[in-house]
């Protein structure tokens, strides 16, 4: 019995030996490595592949895929160029097959894609310091169910609360709209609604604000998976041949007055703004017709205005429609709002339509600012446009 045991124990130690050998011969791989010298590498180990690649959102990349190479131990690797300090989405090309790097765990949603995330930061007064998790006070995001009685729903919001709230003090609002295809969960995640709104409250250059962040989508109570409908694959279009009792527009009192009744909120005008990117920019503009006196802050960021409640300024609408529309933004503009404010990048897609609206706004005298940038329609851009609406209000 004595030499049985000793021979299971043998083998034991043998197997163990074995395993961590094998352990040893797979390298241990780091990616991305964020160098000091503003390069970025990426590793990945696969020795069966035969084509491996980095595809990711680097403007200073022109081709935007980087070809890796292969080391004799299986780890595949490339070296960016220089990159501006930012947060950068990408993902990795094996053999077509586009996957994530499984050594980052650092991934974020856009509708049904996931995509790696890193930052590039080389001081405080940069892009990628803006968008980090700094040793500064933070505020609290949370999720909150809400009983809209326009769509007959119970939706979900995201809402973000400066550090300073204590339940006491009332604070101006931001209502922050994403846009197609997105959720309530796209501007925290993707937008880095906390991080901005914490490192800008902290460094004195914006006054400290909640965030309301809705869902947009009428048909969808909430993000793919916190509803009843379950985890159904997002696609931009969930539900839509459903229909809504009414519009994102026609509905959104229902949040202004949940959000009213359940926080310390500056209740008037002057303490709401409304700003939001594509769709969610086509919202803010129905909205501020919808609602003129309202709101005291207008920001449209790469805004599709044809999306629209009421009018699209395609030049297809009847003369009824017309009347109404030309009435609406005459209401508006003769209540004075504080700040009327167009932002989008030059190659965006949707810039012929924010030109017609600007011709629209120049040709009947209503005051507005205008913001152009390089790039297109990419949350690059919304990042930069939320940080520069945040500190143009409520002063």
């Amino acid at each position: 019995m004595k030499k049985i045991l000793l021979m299971m124990m043998m083998g034991l130690m043998a197997m163990s030996s074995y395993g961590q050998q094998a352990l040893g011969q797979r390298p241990r791989v780091k990616s991305p490595v964020i160098n000091a010298d503003g390069t970025v590498t990426f590793n990945f180990y696969d020795p069966l592949a035969t084509r491996v690649s980095v595809n990711g959102d680097f403007e200073e990349i022109r081709n935007k895929r980087l070809d890796m190479t292969k080391q004799d131990n299986g780890v595949w690797t490339v070296t960016t160029d220089v990159l501006n300090p930012e947060l950068y989405s990408y993902s990795l090309s094996v053999d077509g097959q586009r996957i994530v790097d499984p050594s980052n765990s650092y991934v974020n949603r856009d509708i049904s894609t996931l995509s790696n995330i890193f930052i590039v930061t080389k001081s405080a007064d940069d892009k990628g310091h803006l968008y980090s998790v700094n040793d500064v006070p933070h505020g609290t995001m949370s999720r909150v169910w809400y009983d809209s009685p326009t769509l007959g729903q119970q939706r979900r919001m995201t809402i973000y609360l400066p550090p300073t709230y204590d339940g006491k003090q009332r604070f101006p609002v931001m209502y922050l709209l994403h846009g197609h295809g997105g959720d309530e969960t796209a501007w925290g995640d993707l937008g880095r609604t906390w991080q901005i709104m914490d490192n800008l409250i902290a460094e004195g250059k914006c006054v400290p604000m909640i965030v309301v962040m809705p869902n947009g989508n009428p048909t969808c109570n909430a993000a793919p998976g916190w509803w009843h409908e379950g985890m159904y694959t997002p696609d931009g279009n969930a539900f839509n041949q459903r229909g809504a009792k009414a519009t994102m527009e026609e509905s959104f009192m229902d949040i202004v007055n949940f959000v009213d009744s359940h926080y310390q909120t500056i209740a008037k005008r002057s303490g709401r703004a409304v700003t939001g990117l594509s769709m969610g920019g086509g919202h803010t503009f129905g909205i501020s017709r919808l609602y003129p006196e309202t709101f005291d802050y207008y920001g449209l960021q790469s805004a599709a205005t044809r999306m629209a409640f009421g009018g699209s300024l395609n030049g297809q609408q009847s003369n009824d429609d017309q009347a109404k529309f030309d009435a609406q933004m005459k209401r508006l503009f003769d209540s004075k709002p504080k700040l009327y404010w167009i932002a989008i990048g030059k190659e965006d897609f949707l810039m012929q339509m924010n030109t017609d609206l600007r011709k629209y706004l120049d040709g009947h005298k209503y005051p507005y600012e205008y913001y152009e940038n390089d790039g297109g329609h990419i949350w690059r851009n919304w990042r930069i446009y939320l940080s520069m609406f945040a500190q143009k209000i409520f002063k």
